[in-house]
């Protein structure tokens, strides 16, 4: 008898996570499966992997020493498969973390391109604030963030993805009386609703800082950039948002940009990993990333 690659890719993840519940939830499988895959692994190779004490799962010293070799032997069947360039022979989940913008810019071809060349890997998606991605990606709750930053550490594993500028923009009902061509002052603009990012980002507590010391300035955030942009074609109030949101309704008339000479710093976005990760389709689709964002 000889253990498998899904006992070692359980083995893993449970060391990883420090849970079989986890590492059951990431491969898609059940906790008793997981647990089965544990002991059978020990049985073949005779050593204490896994502890549990008080509910918590610890390496053995064993375990530690048999992880490196257990990963290794994972990545040797992954590279196998990519000599003899049968990627698309991968299966399993792909949990991807990225952020709005992605979402309306260049994310579909991104998850046609995965499809392409990974039929049979399934993609997770979540789409939250950066803040949130990061600790995700952390407790390895997701495998890839495309996300902005500023970023609090450098990652073990990032591509850059490129920077998206932001531009003031409004209704050209709701500032008809304003001319174009004309530098508007922050009274000018903190006489109308400024609609935000949400207070969470980098970019709300900018514009909260900038307006800081003028008069009667009202700040409305949101959590979800696609409802900002709404409003602001509602003429709700005045908005600053990424410039490659917007270029359809520009385009249209609906909005128009305004002249104001101060906008937050531009949103400069990295594909994000660990490279302790099991998969290196991981990586892989990290630089897919890096690839499809040039060319949108």
């Amino acid at each position: 008898m000889n253990f498998t690659l899904k006992q070692l890719e359980a083995f893993v993840w449970v060391a990883d996570l420090a849970s079989f519940g986890g590492a059951a939830e990431r491969l898609n499988t059940t906790q008793p499966n997981i647990s089965s895959r544990i002991a059978s692994l020990e049985k073949v190779l005779d050593v204490k992997l896994l502890e549990r004490q008080s509910g918590v799962v610890a390496v053995t010293p064993k375990g530690l020493e048999m992880l490196d070799r257990a990963r290794a032997v994972l990545r040797a069947s992954q590279a196998l498969h990519e000599a003899a360039d049968q990627a698309s022979l991968y299966d399993g989940v792909l949990k991807l973390g990225v952020t709005e913008l992605i979402v309306h810019t260049w994310l579909r071809e991104y998850l046609k391109a995965l499809k392409d060349r990974y039929p049979e890997v399934l993609v997770e998606l979540t789409v939250d604030l950066s803040v949130n991605l990061t600790a995700a990606l952390n407790v390895r709750t997701i495998d890839l963030a495309l996300q902005s930053g500023p970023f609090g550490e450098p990652s073990p594993g990032a591509e850059p993805l490129g920077c998206y500028p932001w531009i003031w923009v409004a209704s050209p009902e709701l500032i008809s009386a304003t001319d174009p061509a004309e530098a508007l002052t922050a009274t000018q603009i903190a006489a109308y609703p400024i609609l935000t990012h949400a207070r969470k980002t980098g970019p709300h507590q900018q514009v909260r800082d900038h307006f800081a010391g003028v008069r009667g300035v009202r700040l409305v955030p949101s959590s979800n950039l696609a409802a900002c942009l709404q409003m602001t074609v509602d003429q709700m109030g005045i908005a600053v948002l990424p410039e490659a949101m917007v270029h359809r309704e520009l385009a249209s008339g609906v909005l128009r940009r305004i002249n104001y000479p101060w906008s937050p710093p531009q949103l400069c976005f990295e594909a994000r990993y660990e490279r302790q990760q099991v998969s290196n389709l991981i990586k892989d689709a990290a630089a897919l990333a890096r690839e499809i964002s040039a060319i949108s």
